[in-house]
């Protein structure tokens, strides 16, 4: 019988660790050898293990998903990494395939695609999942050559957690309630908005829902 495939699971939130291990742990092909809740335990368990394949999301809390993609590719050169991930830009999924990741997974969709993206990214070959790869055509369809190229320079900026916050802010969350929703504090988020605005040059709430609506980050018909 061939040896099971190893995985190392990166997400910092402890209830979706637990479903994505009831997941894979019911595939005889797979064992989970480590999980971890940000980027450091993460690198530290993934040194020690030497996983087949790291399912690493990209938003943590000490350091950009991306970040630790780059670490991991340059540290572990036979870890297969595939990226579980809430966002569906697709500047975020090229940088992520970019960083070094062969695979990428939406979380609304992992209960029926992980299993599929697993076995393809186990044999070396890239996995992008469907519901992405139509998000991916839909936006670069709906993008004007030019002046949306201008406007993404600034978003280029971002880190994918200021990615991420600009998002919630642009849909008119409150900072209480984004802060519970990503488990930091009030003064975290705070401070993140703080660096979206100087970065993207803007000044006020609705110059950055102008801003995320040209992108077509918000439906803008929501705010009518």
């Amino acid at each position: 019988m061939p040896a099971k495939k190893t995985v190392l699971i990166v997400d910092d939130h402890p209830v979706f660790r637990e479903g994505i291990k009831a997941l894979v742990g019911n595939h005889k092909i797979y064992q989970i050898i480590g999980e971890a809740g940000d980027a450091r335990q993460a690198i530290e368990s993934a040194l020690k293990t030497h996983p087949d394949i790291a399912i690493v999301d990209l938003s943590l809390p000490d350091r950009s998903g991306l970040e630790l993609v780059r670490e991991m590719r340059s540290r572990l050169a036979n870890t297969r990494i595939l990226v579980l991930s809430m966002h569906a830009k697709v500047d975020t999924i090229a940088k992520a395939f970019q960083s070094g990741a062969i695979g990428y997974v939406v979380k609304e969709s992992a209960s029926e695609n992980l299993i599929v993206a697993l076995d393809v990214v186990s044999r070396g070959d890239y996995f992008m999942d469907s519901a992405v790869s139509a998000h991916v055509v839909r936006k670069l369809m709906q993008k004007p050559p030019g002046k949306a190229r201008i406007l993404s320079s600034n978003y280029e900026r971002l880190t994918v957690r200021e990615e991420e916050i600009m998002t919630l802010l642009a849909e008119g969350h409150p900072i209480q309630e984004i802060a519970a929703k990503l488990n930091i504090s009030r003064k975290t988020v705070e401070n993140h908005r703080a660096n979206i605005y100087s970065k993207l040059d803007i000044h006020s709430s609705i110059e950055l829902v102008r801003f995320a609506a040209k992108l077509g980050i918000i439906d803008i018909d929501l705010w009518k």
